[in-house]
């Protein structure tokens, strides 16, 4: 066991608690953008991830994340079911200076946010009991493979030399393709496209991104896994990123649409801090500018996708998540470079060829083809046993009365 470094350790329990400051500022963001008829439900949904992941992080998923290798970089043995054996280093990270146990509970708030994020997609017509019983399968089946995979230093990405600083690919492709499966499975909300079902509080989703990007400094600057010079940059990239997404979204709306909005203000800060998520520990200060700005434009774009092969991706976590941290993904393989981070590889545009692009190319793709492939699997069990959908009167209704009993706005009719 390395010697506990206290400033190190004290920063990645702080930023575990920035990242679980995340998950209620996505009920927010979300909630904002649903219909007044459907809020609560999409925030309890959002919540009830903190309470299920828990529970299953806890008992089995650490240990297939990140305990010791037992098929080939595949998942994780059962040396760690329960959290037992706390008291060594975390597995293949002999230099770390934090306790495990600090180290479980940073990638706890990981797990929880990524599941979280599928809610999005599914809003205004998911099954509350159907949706828990995916999100426990889904993280031990989906989320710690790859988990596995991209983090844990005896997954096979890893090893092969994937760079994934802080998720680009366990918490951002995973999060996009899932909903995108759990969402072919469901079908549209009824009514859409040809019906409006607009936001029915903007204000609420400006406060929920304020509070997504606050806690983003804890996902991406704390993955350095200590309080140093990489975490410093990955600090900085991180704004970086957030703000040029946000300007790259609303130049789109503007050449395209005529105007400058406010939920394209919030929603090109998240492409950017998407993107950057797997960058923010391995590039200077003009790519996090570049990364930023393209994921902010390309992503307001990839919204439409939707629309175009007609797909209800509700809240656009596709478009925005996937999209996003594909971008990320792929120029992290030209911007990358090893003056920030020794540990990282040298991208294209800094003399280190198509190797780690090619890598990176790889893990895109393994991890969109698992992540949708699994969980739609997942779904398509829960849906034709328990049921993932609701019925069409309780989605006429409103799923805060329908599904449980309240209402978010006592004395206001707006459907």
């Amino acid at each position: 066991m390395p010697q506990i470094n206290s400033g190190d350790t004290a920063w990645v329990l702080a930023s575990a608690a920035l990242v679980l400051f995340m998950t209620p500022g996505l009920a927010l963001f979300y909630g904002g953008m649903v219909r007044a008829k459907s809020v609560l439900a999409i925030m309890i949904q959002v919540f009830m991830c903190i309470g299920v992941v828990t529970l299953v992080w806890v008992t089995i998923g650490f240990s297939l994340a990140f305990g010791k290798d037992a098929y080939g970089g595949i998942i994780g043995n059962f040396g760690l079911v329960g959290l037992g054996n706390m008291n060594g280093a975390v597995p293949g990270f002999s230099s770390l200076h934090i306790p495990l146990s600090a180290y479980a509970s940073f990638q706890m708030m990981f797990a929880i946010i990524t599941a979280a994020l599928i809610a999005g997609g599914t809003a205004d017509r998911l099954k509350f009991t159907g949706f828990a019983i995916f999100v426990v399968l889904w993280v031990i089946f989906v989320y710690c493979p790859l988990a596995h995979w991209a983090f844990s230093p005896f997954g096979w990405l890893a090893h092969r030399g994937m760079l994934d600083f802080a998720g680009g690919t366990v918490v951002e492709i995973n999060s996009g393709f899932s909903t995108l499966a759990v969402v072919l499975v469901i079908g549209k909300r009824k009514g859409w496209p040809r019906e409006p079902m607009l936001p029915h509080s903007v204000p609420l989703t400006v406060v929920g991104a304020g509070i997504l990007w606050f806690g983003w400094f804890g996902f991406n600057a704390g993955s350095a896994l200590g309080a140093n010079s990489v975490a410093s940059e990955a600090f900085l990239t991180t704004q970086i990123a957030a703000a040029m997404g946000l300007l790259g979204w609303i130049i789109i709306e503007r050449i395209f649409g005529g105007h400058y909005t406010t939920l394209g203000a919030t929603s090109g800060a998240v492409a950017g801090m998407v993107a950057i998520t797997p960058c923010a520990g391995f590039v200077t200060t003009f790519p996090a500018i570049v990364i930023g700005t393209l994921a902010g434009a390309i992503c307001a774009l990839a919204v439409k996708i939707k629309f175009k092969f007609g797909f209800d991706d509700s809240l656009d976590v596709l478009g925005i998540h996937g999209v996003g941290g594909v971008i990320g993904m792929f120029l992290l393989g030209l911007f990358a470079t090893n003056a920030i981070n020794k540990s990282s590889s040298n991208g294209l545009f800094y003399g280190g060829g198509l190797h780690l692009m090619s890598i990176q190319v790889l893990g895109i793709i393994a991890s969109a083809a698992w992540a949708f492939g699994v969980s739609y699997l997942l779904a398509f069990g829960v849906h034709k046993t328990i049921g993932l959908r609701v019925s069409p009167a309780s989605e006429d209704e409103g799923l805060d009365t329908s599904q449980h009993s309240e209402r978010a706005y006592s004395s206001d009719n707006r459907t």
